[in-house]
């Protein structure tokens, strides 16, 4: 069985077997390339140690499974605490009002993009031209993603409400 000592050529050598591996288990390529990019930035932490495609297999295999335990429990406690949550951490977002577990399921629902576009406006209370230069965008990208956050939270809310 070949090994690398070099953590870069470990990479090159078995970096897209472990993505492959991983994807399969987390069904989602950015949840598997952060497994895959954290192991081997551990592994270049620890400095050159022999490494070989079991031993990463392994550990690729287990930080999946973490991840995907870290969910199930994440949904599950949410569900717990929900209705303890619902008077907590009110932010006005046009006709609606985003509670905590309203954030907490749009962080579901969005990327980090957007979620850092929501906090600014709603939480931070900032202007369309202070977020634009803040994370340097353009103006009409903010509107964009403002645009899309207010829809998920409009069909959050209208699932809130059918439901009840």
């Amino acid at each position: 069985m070949e090994s690398a000592t070099d953590p870069l050529q470990a990479y090159r050598l078995y970096g897209p077997a472990l993505l492959r591996k991983a994807e399969r288990l987390l069904a989602n390529r950015d949840d598997a390339s952060d497994v895959v990019q954290t192991l081997f930035a551990e592994i270049v932490g620890r400095g050159s140690e022999r490494v070989d495609l079991p031993l990463l297999y392994r550990a690729v295999t287990n930080r999946c499974l973490n991840m995907i335990r870290d969910r199930k429990n994440r949904d599950r406690l949410l569900a717990r605490e929900e209705p303890a949550l619902r008077g907590m951490a009110r932010v006005r977002c046009d006709d609606a009002v985003i509670g905590l577990d309203l954030l907490c399921k749009l962080a579901g629902r969005l990327d980090g993009k957007h979620m850092e576009v929501l906090v600014c406006r709603y939480v931070d209370d900032m202007g369309v031209e202070e977020i634009a230069a803040m994370i340097g965008q353009s103006r009409k990208t903010v509107g964009k993603r403002l645009a899309r956050i207010r829809d998920q939270v409009a069909e959050l809310v209208g699932a809130r409400e059918a439901a009840r």
